[in-house]
């Protein structure tokens, strides 16, 4: 057993012991040194203490356990020697020697001892004099020393008894706060008159750390132990009288809810002597109420009225209450049964979706379509239920909603085109963004055994709407992320399917709600990033970009009527020919939809409302002219005969998030050891296409007229403009190996051709997608022919009359052709 370090102020109270004899002035300090007189021996077998400090004047009762300790305590007893008693540095040195022990400490006298049956020995030791170790003089069998005595230093002053009595006074606040300190040591304390021992019997009451408690032991002046002990209480009592207020506050609080509930019980029993109902009866029967009227299914009103048990039997104060309460409130204000009746009026919805929308035929069909089917269930419905008796195998059940999925570049009218829906059906509107969402909880919502747990954004968006058949329009559904959190993408896929979402269980309500009436829209940008199995479920719509005489009706009939509105002009006070409206397309704007136009055609409304603000001259007709004066000079150039005039440049298309747009393919040669050098970001698939087209042009070099020492004495480099952009894709393979040819044949290619397609090493040209929105994207750049796949031939029904008529198209099925056509000697077809 090790040495026990002491007992402190908690366990068992220290004693004051007043030694014998008289004090003498100190000549070589000056004030008083404090001479008791006590006999202490030159040399003196030194016990360490481990986490307790002894003083002078005190008794503390100790443990020993260590062989060596007890060999000293048993000497000391039978031969009634003084034993010196010093604190160790450390706790954790098991047998602490000369080096682990402070030079200061306490010469003591045993005067009891009592063996334990676990061989340890219980003694109580009482401190007589400050010894100061000279040097060690033994280590074996236990510590000796050469010691002196080391009295303290006093001097009667005003400043002495001004620090004894604040000693005194924080003693007895401290006394009051800690209960187990007995009314007899503070009795004694009180009543001591000597101020060093009554620094040492206070110091042995404290909660000390052991360098504090031997800083204490070794300073020489009273007073300046006084003022240390005046630090240490202070301390604590702030520690304690804190933790009183802490315990007090709680305490109260805990009074006050007893209180509150006492009163209530009592209140409770007086309304019922009287026979009145109390709140938490009418509250409950108001939920009951509620309940009966939502017209639940039968599943969920079961699990309303379980709650409304449970929430009858528990007190208004507990936590639980106001959990079950919430989530009455949920379930109760849901649109179980409230469905707002669709205008099945055709003519008046196709109105609707002229007025709001230009063009979009597919999508207006679409609509007019399902208003259309709506109508003949409605009027068929007894027909139709009497056909459906005879069905003996009859699984699957009608379904009402709708899914759509609305995919185009940013401002074709995707997200607008959804309210004008609802419009036209008389249906509410909900538009939620998936954009950036990675919680799957944000979908399904999240379970009650969460804090501050709710339902998901989707239960959310019913409630806001009161109607269970709106037209819900699901935003940026190609955004959705995933993470740790889980990936509401999957969460999707019961909300989106017709077969399904009849029975949606959200994690908060857990209980089905019927999805079936709502038609859902979702919006994306690129089918893509879309998972498979969420794409499968829903009508993929495809909404590809403007045309420019579309882009001009659109801003007559839509964009400019509405910035006159929002800027506070009169439609007489302005006018913008349709030049100019011409003009802002082709060099102010190059997008897919009319997003940036608006803002063009907004920021020219503004000018010429601060002119009119002004008190300059109205009306304005704002022509081709005047747009350098209102936009600045124009953004956009055509670059295509620029950058190919060179040999090695082709001109490319591809599908962006953004819609179609022109792409440039350069390739150079220099001298090296037939390396292919790709950059631009490209992925794989792009990688593999550039290398298929160069084996490709490689195995023709001899009909091309290339010398095929070429491809043996130098590297060829194929680079992708725009490289901070990740691309991929095969559709550009047709355009590397033209840029390749061009390169290694000196001859550049056409200015005004653009090409699209995918390449195999036998040099036939696959078809590729996007090809409405790719021939789109160059007619915006000006380019006059676009060589295609000739199995994409069937795609060119859906380019605009207008487009197909000033554009030339080149149906390819070999890149021979392609490149023959391409080449600027080549114009041919």
């Amino acid at each position: 057993m090790k040495d026990r370090l002491g007992i402190n102020f908690s366990d068992q109270m220290p004693i004051s012991v007043v030694p014998a004899g008289d004090s003498s002035v100190s000549p070589a300090s000056g004030g008083r040194r404090d001479e008791s007189g006590i006999d202490i021996p030159a040399e003196l077998a030194i016990l360490p203490l481990r986490g307790v400090v002894l003083y002078p004047m005190t008794a503390l009762p100790l443990t020993v356990g260590q062989p060596r300790s007890i060999q000293l305590v048993d000497e000391a007893v039978l031969q009634r020697k003084m034993i010196g008693l010093v604190a160790a540095k450390s706790e954790d040195v098991e047998e602490p020697g000369p080096d682990d022990v402070y030079r200061v400490g306490t010469a003591a006298v045993v005067h009891r001892l009592r063996k334990a049956a676990d061989g340890t020995i219980l003694l109580f030791v009482q401190g007589m004099e400050r010894i100061r170790i000279v040097e060690f003089t033994s280590t074996t069998p236990y510590l000796k020393a050469r010691v002196e005595p080391f009295p303290d230093t006093f001097e009667d002053s005003i400043e002495l008894e001004a620090l004894s009595r604040n000693i005194l006074e924080l003693f007895r606040r401290l006394a009051n706060l800690v209960p187990h300190i007995p009314d007899e040591m503070m009795m004694m304390i009180m009543n001591i008159e000597d101020p060093r021992q009554l620094a040492y019997l206070v110091a042995t009451s404290l909660r000390m750390d052991v360098a504090d408690a031997q800083e204490v032991l070794e300073l020489d002046d009273v007073r300046d132990k006084l003022r240390k002990l005046t630090s240490i209480l202070t301390r604590e009592l702030e520690v304690l009288e804190l933790g009183k207020k802490i315990q007090t506050e709680a305490q109260s609080e805990m009074e006050k809810v007893q209180r509150e509930y006492f009163l209530r019980e009592q209140l409770k029993a007086i309304k019922r002597e009287l026979g009145e109902e109390d709140e938490q009866t009418m509250e409950v029967e108001e939920y009951r109420r509620k309940i009966e009227e939502a017209g639940m299914p039968e599943e969920a009103r079961k699990e309303a009225l379980r709650e409304l048990a449970r929430m009858e039997k528990m007190p208004t104060a507990a936590a639980e209450y106001s959990v079950i309460k919430t989530y009455l409130d949920w379930i109760t204000s849901l649109p179980w049964n409230k469905v707002t009746e669709d205008n099945l009026d055709i003519a008046r919805a196709r109105q609707i979706l002229d007025e709001d929308h230009y063009d979009l035929e597919d999508v207006k069909e679409r609509i007019l379509e399902y208003l259309a089917v709506r109508k003949l269930r409605l009027e068929r419905a007894e027909e139709r239920a009497e056909a459906s008796e005879h069905l003996t195998d009859y699984i699957r059940r009608e379904r009402e909603g709708v899914i759509l999925c609305f995919v185009g570049p940013p401002g074709t009218g995707k997200t607008s085109l959804g309210q004008s829906i609802a419009r036209a059906l008389g249906r509410k509107f909900v538009r939620m963004s998936l954009g950036g969402i990675r919680d799957e909880a944000e979908i399904r919502g999240f379970r009650r055994t969460y804090v501050g747990s709710m339902p998901g954004r989707i239960i959310q968006a019913l409630r806001r709407a009161e109607s269970r058949n709106p037209v819900f329009m699901l935003d940026e559904v190609d955004k959705v992320g995933a993470d740790w959190r889980g990936d509401p993408s999957s969460a999707l896929l019961e909300v989106l399917d017709p077969e399904q979402n009849r029975d949606f269980r959200d994690h908060y309500l857990d209980v089905p709600f019927d999805l079936s009436q709502v038609m859902f829209i979702t919006t994306a940008n690129l089918l893509e990033p879309i998972p498979a199995p969420l794409r499968d479920r829903m009508e993929i719509l495809t909404l590809d970009g403007y045309t420019d005489q579309e882009k001009i009706k659109i801003a007559q009939q839509y964009l400019i009527p509405r910035q006159i509105r929002e800027n506070g002009l009169r439609p007489e006070e302005i006018e913008i020919t349709e030049e100019a409206i011409y003009k802002v397309i082709r060099d102010y704007t190059r997008e897919a939809g009319v997003r940036n136009l608006e803002r063009e055609l907004g920021s020219i409304c503004r000018k010429v409302a601060t002119n009119i603000a002004e008190g300059m001259q109205s009306p304005t007709v704002v022509t081709e002219k005047d747009l350098i004066k209102y936009l600045g000079k124009p953004k956009y150039f055509s670059e295509v005969a620029e950058r190919t005039e060179i040999p090695g440049v082709a001109t490319g298309l591809v599908v962006t998030a953004v819609g179609g747009d022109i792409t440039f393919i350069e390739a150079t040669k220099m001298k090296g050891k037939q390396g292919l050098i790709l950059t631009g970001q490209l992925g794989e698939v792009m990688r593999e296409s550039a290398q298929a087209a160069l084996s490709y042009v490689r195995s023709k070099a001899r009909e091309l007229g290339i010398d095929e020492n070429t491809f043996l004495e130098n590297d060829i480099h194929i680079h992708v403009p725009a490289g901070a952009v990740p691309k991929d894709g095969p559709s550009a393979g047709v355009t590397m190996a033209t840029a390749l040819a061009s390169l290694l044949t000196g001859q550049p290619v056409n200015s005004k051709v653009a090409m699209t397609g995918e390449i195999t090493l036998r040099g036939q040209v696959l078809p590729v997608g996007g090809i409405k929105q790719k021939v789109l994207a160059a007619a915006r750049a000006g380019l006059e022919t676009v060589i295609l796949p000739k199995r994409n031939e069937a795609d060119l029904e859906d380019i605009p009359p207008e487009v197909r008529e000033k554009m030339h198209f080149i149906l390819a099925d070999h890149v021979d052709q392609v490149i023959r056509h391409a080449l600027s000697d080549g114009k041919g077809g």
